[in-house]
């Protein structure tokens, strides 16, 4: 049994920060009821990362929404109202990711909830907060790695300020929010209490930052500086970074550097006795750059590995899948729809007494079906509830 199983959960939000907390919800046994608009759906339907198309619908609206039910209803509409406070009053928790005061517009605020559901554990992210002059500018995961500052510890020194190559504003934000909605259920249950969980994009990604932060704010405001060559952060000294290979790349964390030079057998390094290096940081590196170029990766790792040195090969995907300790993981599982599409993602990374959660239910479905099911919701006057995916393809059918 997954520890969340008793749990149902209404994901009203949109994009990729909320509906990943609903998600991690999703795999730890919930049951998460997505809640789409008519006509068009999900925005992320048709939010494509790539030419990756399943079944009308882009790669990413699978990923982030896999394990999870899904109904349209129009909020805006009052004849939908019954079927939402039913959906309500039987949840026990809410989602949302809508701009300050769209909620309130739709009548589905945590004050209006928690008149229909005392209990409820209600779940908002923004991007800024509720308040504020930042309150109503767009959050979207690029412009607020931009703000945050973020974009100046990645790239080398003579580099324009570099992103994250991932929405990692909006995974952090889905991950703050979907601990704090276990905390906000704990609190729900034994004190019979709605709980308001809030968090947003900028407080999250700037608790991603908390180490590096906490350095600048107690260090005089020094900005970081990122090294010229190879930086990999710009907080630590060498030779931590990626560096070329003569047939790949080798990844190098913390050794000292005298004795990384006796190992490769790099003479220039082992006059680097000073425990104090910053200031030759890249000096260093420039020196273990050209040196690491000569031999293929594996050549290295051979002598470093056994001295028990922090370094690694650089792999791409495809090597990866290809590496046992990779396959040992399991991390690949195969989801489908009901007409038989399938779909290759993550499965969720936590296991709990041994066991490994998996997908069990199909993929949402496509947004013709969903068109169908809001005829039948018309021809039974609005009292569609929470249809049975075969049920629904029967009738389709």
């Amino acid at each position: 049994m997954k520890p969340l199983e008793n749990i149902t959960v209404l994901d009203f939000s949109q994009f990729l920060s909320a509906p990943s907390a609903a998600l991690k919800l999703a795999d730890l046994g919930a049951n998460v009821i997505k809640i789409e608009r008519p006509d068009t759906g999900d925005i992320c339907r048709t939010l494509y990362i790539s030419n990756c198309v399943i079944d009308g619908d882009s790669s990413l609206f699978h990923a982030i929404n896999r394990n999870k039910d899904g109904i349209t209803i129009d909020l805006k509409d009052d004849s939908s109202k019954d079927l939402l406070h039913d959906l309500i009053k039987k949840a026990d928790v809410m989602i949302l990711n809508f701009r300050p005061g769209v909620a309130k517009h739709l009548g589905i605020d945590f004050d209006s909830v928690c008149k229909i559901n005392p209990e409820i554990v209600y779940g908002d992210i923004t991007g800024y907060g509720t308040s504020g002059p930042w309150k109503d500018l767009p959050g979207q995961d690029l412009l607020v790695q931009s703000l945050s500052g973020l974009a100046w510890l990645n790239g080398n020194a003579n580099q324009p300020p570099m992103p994250f190559g991932l929405s990692i504003a909006d995974m952090c934000a889905g991950q703050h929010l979907a601990q704090g909605i276990l905390a906000g259920l704990i609190q729900s249950k034994t004190k019979k209490e709605p709980v308001y969980v809030q968090t947003n994009l900028l407080e999250s990604i700037l608790d991603l930052q908390f180490e590096v932060f906490t350095t600048y704010l107690n260090d005089g405001h020094q900005n970081p500086v990122r090294s010229t060559v190879n930086n990999a952060n710009a907080y630590i000294d060498a030779p931590y970074g990626i560096y070329k290979t003569a047939d790949g790349y080798i990844a190098l964390a913390m050794v000292p550097i005298p004795y990384l030079g006796e190992l490769i057998h790099c003479s220039e390094l082992t006059k680097y006795t000073d425990p104090s290096l910053s200031d030759k940081r890249d000096e260093i590196k420039s020196i273990l750059s050209k040196h690491l170029i000569t031999k293929t990766t594996s050549h290295w790792l051979s002598l470093l590995e056994p001295a028990d040195i922090w370094c690694a090969d650089v792999y791409t995907w495809e090597k990866l899948l290809e590496s046992d300790g990779f396959k040992e993981l399991d991390m690949i599982q195969k989801v489908s729809r009901d007409n038989g599409t399938q779909l290759f993602t993550t499965r969720c990374p936590i296991t709990i007494d041994g066991e490994r959660f998996i997908m069990k239910k199909q993929l949402l479905l496509s947004e013709q079906t969903m068109q169908n099911i809001i005829l039948i919701n018309q021809i039974y006057k609005g009292e569609m509830l929470l249809w049975n995916r075969k049920f629904i393809m029967k009738i389709m059918n």
